[in-house]
């Protein structure tokens, strides 16, 4: 058993022999947590357990997440995100408030681009016309979206159990539009961090380079388009957030 003073474990929690832990981790009442085939299993620095949880395979819970009373984790939990069920599933994330932008406007005859806590990332509501034939949405890039797009790509049929993004670009440009349906979107620059929820195929949210992203709480319906700036490169994401987070400060991974 853990015998470092940052590490609480409150009564009958059990954490088995190769679970790697950080500092600064609560473990509540009754949980377990086990360390995988591969003893692998690490909790990072700053992570709350609730009561009743348990905690198997060879899994990473992110720094700062929050494990809610009586999750079942099966599979490895990003940094500062908020699970439970059985299985967990993310519901949240910590420190990241959300995004509120108001009533929404049945006609919009001029983009407007309003900016976030984010560095540089910026909601912009577009023109929008409706019509007994129909409704109208229209942007024009390099005026109303800040850059040439080289590529697009469509996300769709996404459970909502699941996560997507969770990766930042070097040098990519991203604009991100639910043309259908419902998503929710976290923005983070390794400093601040806030959540948008895309629901209206007229809202867009920009996404500059050094960018963390994340995609969840897809809709059953949900499409999200996403312009980008560049053809795809392996060697422009980071899909480590502590990565991220070094780059940000000192300009390598």
């Amino acid at each position: 058993m853990p015998t470092n003073p940052d590490i609480v474990l409150l009564p009958g929690a059990y954490v088995e022999p190769g679970v790697t832990l950080g500092q600064r981790i609560t473990i509540g009442a009754n949980s377990v947590v086990l360390a995988g085939e591969a003893r692998s299993s690490r909790i990072e620095d700053d992570v709350w357990i609730g009561a009743n949880c348990t905690i198997y395979g060879d899994v990473v819970i992110g720094a700062r997440a929050r494990i809610n009373h009586g999750s079942v984790v099966t599979t490895s939990v990003p940094p500062k995100a908020v699970v439970m069920g059985n299985p967990a599933k993310i519901v949240g994330y910590v420190d990241t408030p959300l995004y509120q932008h108001g009533v929404a406007q049945t006609r919009v005859s001029d983009t407007t681009t309003i900016a976030s806590a984010v560095n540089n990332v910026t909601l912009s509501t577009l023109k929008y016309v409706p019509d007994m034939r129909g409704s109208l949405s229209v942007g024009e890039f390099l005026r109303d979206i800040p850059f040439a797009p080289k590529r697009y790509f469509l996300v769709l049929g996404v459970p909502t159990a699941e996560t997507r993004g969770e990766h930042a670009h070097i040098a990519c440009h991203q604009f991100l539009i639910a043309v259908a349906g419902s998503v929710a979107v976290v923005a983070d620059d390794g400093t601040n961090r806030q959540e948008f929820i895309l629901d209206r195929p007229h809202v867009g949210l920009y996404l500059p380079p050094l960018t963390w992203g994340i995609q969840y709480r897809y809709s059953a319906d949900a499409v999200l388009l996403v312009f980008a700036s560049d053809y795809y490169d392996a060697d422009d994401y980071i899909r480590d957030y502590n990565q991220f987070v070094q780059y940000v400060k000192t300009g390598t991974k």
